[in-house]
């Protein structure tokens, strides 16, 4: 059992210490300039097609959450029909 132990945290040891770290490329000042461009688009489309296709799934929910709200609220608001 010790000997799996011991196997067992030279392992862990050995990959956290040789990992290697990413490096990151600063982006916000590209960021920074599309954003602050006075282009006519608004601000939360700006990120591209992502941005666009973010924004209109969540439209497209919220109508459809509405509607059925509606719907239901309808629904349970006339009395049942005796049988």
């Amino acid at each position: 059992v010790y000997l799996s132990f011991q196997a067992l945290r030279q392992i862990s040891q050995r990959t956290i210490s040789t990992a290697s770290r990413r490096q990151y490329v600063n982006r916000v000042p590209e960021n920074q300039k599309l954003f602050q461009e006075d282009n006519g688009i608004p601000v939360h489309l700006k990120g591209g097609a992502k941005d666009s296709l973010l924004y209109r799934s969540t439209a497209g929910l919220t109508v459809f959450g509405t509607m059925y709200a509606l719907y239901y609220l309808l629904t349970t608001s006339m009395p049942k029909k005796p049988n």
